[in-house]
């Protein structure tokens, strides 16, 4: 899972960045509103934890300014106030869920667990696509019966490609959604079709279906209608 972290508070935003680090999220941090616009006008988020109170803002104003733009990510509001009103305010402006300062780390990631299965998952604790499956808590990705050796990359990469099945995903959104906003100033994304490449020839020695289409000049798209 890919999160933006909006949060002026350097040492809990470096608490939440290393805590999710720890548990393989992609974590990028935005310390006000006008860093964390500029991120979500750039880059694609699963979740964004957004504090209320920024130095330049309200966080409830740039979650109007997501919404507005139709963006898909999850929203978990963090705030100091402990007030119904805010509450109230977050959920009906369009955030999916609400935790008050101070709160345990392991309480966030399990709400950012949550959120992601209501909006990727359609609320299902497995991702199934014809004979592929996925569990996001056990990282087990099978075709049929049969477990697939695939690594921790190479399973966040078919989750990525199934989350956004037929939509072509260009190497560079794959790179910056995997493997973190840094990648986008690379001259090249070599890496990305090697992993491809990878995750194809492994589910193919098992006897699944190749869906990742390669659309030349574009990206891949993984195809659900393919033979």
């Amino acid at each position: 899972m890919k999160v933006l972290v909006v949060e002026d508070n350097k040492e809990l935003a470096g608490s939440i960045y290393d805590y999710l680090s720890t548990e393989h999220y992609v974590c990028e941090i935005a310390y006000n509103v006008e860093d964390a616009t500029e991120k979500l006008a750039l880059f694609s988020y699963d979740c964004v934890v957004l504090d209320i109170m920024l130095p330049d803002g309200n966080g409830l104003d740039l979650l109007r300014h997501m919404r507005n733009e139709h963006m898909d990510n999850g929203v978990l509001i963090i705030s100091a106030k402990d007030s119904l009103d805010d509450k109230i305010a977050g959920l009906e402006q369009g955030s999916d869920d609400y935790i008050t300062k101070p709160f345990h780390l392991p309480e966030l990631h399990a709400r950012l667990r949550a959120i992601f299965r209501r909006k990727k998952m359609e609320g299902n604790s497995l991702i199934v696509i014809n004979e592929i499956s996925l569990n996001p808590d056990t990282l087990v990705a099978t075709v049929e019966d049969t477990v697939l050796d695939i690594t921790r990359k190479e399973f966040d990469l078919l989750m990525y490609f199934i989350i956004n099945k037929n939509r072509v995903l260009s190497r560079q959104a794959i790179a910056t959604h995997l493997w973190g906003d840094y990648t986008d100033n690379l001259s090249n994304f070599d890496f990305v079709y090697q992993h491809v490449k990878n995750l194809r020839k492994k589910i193919s020695a098992v006897n699944g279906r190749d869906y990742i289409e390669t659309v030349y000049g574009l990206g891949y798209k993984f195809n659900t209608a393919a033979q």
